[in-house]
């Protein structure tokens, strides 16, 4: 293994990529895992990461950054400690989610793709989160929110230090 991949990437993060490499039928197949085990380790995926990793699987910085950047759940920038993503879908935006982001908004004071001064809260728009029966929803980094009012906003968010 390269030394660069050695001095950016943790052990634990190469030996947990290694190891989803090893149930795939090619390193490239391990992109999405990849980029999810180094965000989860730290928060985000910095260019000097996704190079890091790029190097590891055997593919091009480019390629992996076209993968890193279509999905919205991989954060190429900073985010806060817990990151919102409410649902502007269809079913949730006639089930009030603007009314539910405005609230967001108000409450953080920040707009969607900002961090509270804090760091504690980074708000993300997201096009669909697939629970449409429990309209309007959002997701607070791994968790999904349904039938989410505006008046419940400040007893949810209470429960995330």
């Amino acid at each position: 293994m390269s030394e660069a991949i050695i001095q950016v990437l943790s052990d634990e993060e190469v030996s947990a990529i290694e190891n989803e490499i090893s149930h795939l039928p090619d390193r490239e197949s391990a992109a999405i895992e990849a980029l999810q085990i180094v965000q989860k380790a730290r928060g985000w995926i910095s260019d000097e990461s996704l190079n890091a990793i790029a190097r590891l699987l055997g593919m091009s910085p480019a390629s992996l950054d076209s993968i890193a950047t279509f999905y919205n759940l991989i954060h190429r920038a900073p985010v806060g400690r817990h990151v919102i993503m409410v649902c502007d879908s269809v079913s949730c935006y006639v089930m009030g989610c603007q009314n539910v982001n405005t609230a967001l908004q108000d409450h953080l004071q920040i707009k969607p793709g900002e961090t509270t001064e804090d760091g504690k809260f980074t708000l993300l728009p997201i096009v669909c989160l697939g629970a449409c029966d429990r309209a309007p929803v959002m997701l607070i980094d791994e968790d999904l929110v349904g039938d989410v009012r505006p008046d419940a906003l400040e007893s949810i968010l209470s429960g995330y230090e």
